[in-house]
């Protein structure tokens, strides 16, 4: 067939697929389509070194512009796919113009959820961490001396307020949860967490929501907050979850559910059409998931570039995130869904620990902060599917080589 393999969405996705298919001898066209006018960048760096301004934009890009002419994939940026046509092979653009595919692959990621403009989510000085146009209009507001109120306190909320304070502004965080990272981590890790932002003249307020932002002129100064308390701010940044990008697979009649439903190989439910990335939600391990990742991001995409040129194998993750704050590395190996028991095991050196996570007994995550040698082994160990005594786990004094050899 002579139609192009075609991937919505420029992301770490779209330029992951596109180099395995090259990698495993696809010669037909490739066509690349992404809304932004930036070639496939990183995002993860958008909330700490890039928005601080210690990474160039040139950095940031998942491969070297000249890479897209080396391997003959064709790039078509800042183009809107308006609606995708399964059975006729077509994607329709803005201007009302169709590209045939022989394969379409979406990976148009997810969106963050805003605040609506009734209360405040308008106004001048707002934002959302997702893209480059939001990191670049965020970076000339992060001044020493300014108020910076954050809004959730998960892991782009606290990145964030970790860049915001090392550049001198009056950082808050607000979460209406019991804890901040309550919907990601345990306690332990919300603790440590927690003290480590205070510490470094970050305030942290807990259960406590937002009533509404209020501005002059148009322009934010300031938050009322659920517990009837007034503060003054000269920006927010809204950090209060994700929505993945499926409206264009829900209106061309796809299966949607918290995401492109996708079985083991990526396909839709269109044997054409192929998903990958945040905007996939596909079985694992007995439930429906969706992983929010740079490594899902990557591995995901390669697995259906594979399954289009025939592979049949199903996709089977072994998950890893990270969080970088202040001078602390977060990794995490494994997932934690489901967990009902964890132990915190101190570090040797100060200020480093590890959360590990089990369910029945049976270890599943772990979270080390500045503890390289926990993760290797923690991560070595879930994919491995050893487990740990958890009375041991808890000792310091314990080896962890010898406990997972």
């Amino acid at each position: 067939m002579s139609d192009p393999i075609v991937i919505v969405g420029a992301g770490q996705a779209s330029a992951s697929c596109a180099a395995k298919l090259r990698a495993l001898g696809f010669d037909g066209r490739i066509v690349i389509i992404g809304e932004e006018k930036a070639a496939p960048y990183q995002r993860p760096p958008l909330s700490k070194k890039y928005v601080s301004g210690e990474l160039a934009l040139e950095r940031l890009f998942v491969r070297p512009l000249s890479w897209y002419d080396e391997e003959k994939v064709e790039l078509r940026l800042g183009t809107r796919a308006a609606a995708i046509h399964p059975a006729a092979h077509e994607v329709e653009f803005g201007d009302g113009s169709r590209l045939n595919y022989r394969d379409l692959v979406l990976t148009t990621g997810s969106r963050p959820r805003r605040l609506p403009a009734a209360i405040g989510g308008d106004l001048a000085g707002v934002y959302t961490v997702r893209d480059l146009a939001d990191a670049d209009a965020i970076a000339p507001s992060l001044r020493a001396g300014a108020k910076l109120l954050v809004i959730g306190g998960g892991y782009i909320g606290l990145e964030a307020a970790a860049v915001a304070a090392q550049k001198g502004l009056s950082v808050t965080v607000i979460e209406m949860a019991d804890r901040i990272l309550q919907r990601v981590a345990a306690a332990p890790t919300s603790d440590y967490f927690r003290a480590l932002h205070q510490a470094r003249g970050v305030t942290i307020r807990e259960k406590t929501g937002l009533a509404k932002l209020v501005g002059e002129g148009g322009k934010l100064s300031g938050a009322e907050l659920s517990d009837g308390s007034f503060l003054p701010a000269d920006l927010a940044i809204v950090g209060i979850g994700i929505l993945p990008n499926d409206d264009l697979a829900k209106a061309a009649g796809l299966a949607v559910e918290a995401g492109i439903l996708v079985d083991g190989h990526g396909r839709t439910s269109d044997p054409h059409v192929y998903a990958a990335g945040d905007c996939a939600n596909f079985p694992w391990r007995g439930e429906r998931t969706r992983l929010e990742s740079v490594q899902n991001a990557i591995d995901q995409a390669e697995h259906v570039a594979a399954a289009i040129l025939g592979a049949t194998q199903d996709y089977d993750p072994k998950p890893w995130f990270w969080s970088d704050q202040f001078d602390i590395k977060l990794q995490i190996a494994g997932l934690n869904r489901g967990y009902d028991s964890t132990v915190l095991r101190p570090g040797k050196r100060p200020g480093t620990q590890s959360v590990w996570y089990f369910r029945q007994g049976r270890l599943i995550a772990v979270d080390a902060m500045n503890e390289a040698l926990a993760y290797a082994l923690g991560k070595k160990a879930i994919e491995a599917g050893k487990n740990a005594d958890p009375a041991v786990l808890a000792d310091p004094e314990s080896d962890l080589k010898t406990i997972f050899a």
